[in-house]
């Protein structure tokens, strides 16, 4: 992989570990000469995880929406920034420039970009890997909560099965680079459901 999005707080957390292990993030993706794609902010997670980075020599790719970089928000030393028009914006070039996306602990922000790359993949739109740092079981809840989608019957197996979870940076990174995505197609099983077949 060329390139990694990662999604994150734009707060620090009440945990140290939290920007520990950002930072470790970023600190190994630069050794593994893995570039950088992320919210382009200096504040919270976003900064440990940027100048981690940007220590380790790595490349960092900003991606900012113009009303956010004159909130004066923006990392000045990244080896680039784009600024875009809004959020959606943001997020779609997020995802063009990477080969696959990690999500840290955050909030709304974090979790809104987590499950629109979900959706697009479950609609078929990529097959990029997509993965959750689960530090100190941040996403614990969230994952029980999906599994409940799925044996409610409102995600398939298929589509639970492209999150990839570990508690480790490294062993994290190995499951992104061995990932192949599941056979999802969501149309089939509306069609199944729709004609009566249990899918």
């Amino acid at each position: 992989m060329k390139r990694i999005c990662v999604f994150c707080g734009s707060s620090l957390g009440f945990d140290e570990i939290f920007a520990e292990q950002a930072y470790l993030l970023g600190k190994t993706l630069a050794q593994r000469n893995i570039g950088l794609v992320y919210g382009g902010s200096n504040i919270g997670l976003m900064r440990e995880l940027a100048n981690a980075a940007l220590e380790y020599h790595g490349e960092v790719i900003g991606v900012m929406p113009h009303f956010m970089k004159e909130k004066e928000l923006a990392h000045q030393n990244l080896s680039s920034l784009e600024v875009v028009n809004n959020m959606q914006e943001r997020k779609s070039r997020m995802y063009e420039l990477s080969n696959g996306a990690i999500a840290l602990p955050g909030g709304f922000g974090t979790l809104d970009e987590l499950f629109e790359l979900l959706t697009w993949g479950q609609l078929g739109l990529h097959q990029k890997p997509i993965a959750l740092l689960n530090t100190v079981g941040y996403y614990n809840n969230l994952l029980s909560f999906i599994q409940t989608m799925v044996d409610k019957g409102f995600v398939g197996e298929s589509s639970r099965a492209m999150i990839l979870v570990h508690d480790e940076v490294d062993s994290l990174l190995d499951l992104m680079f061995n990932y192949r995505a599941p056979e999802v197609d969501k149309w089939r099983k509306h069609r199944e459901t729709n004609n009566g077949v249990n899918g």
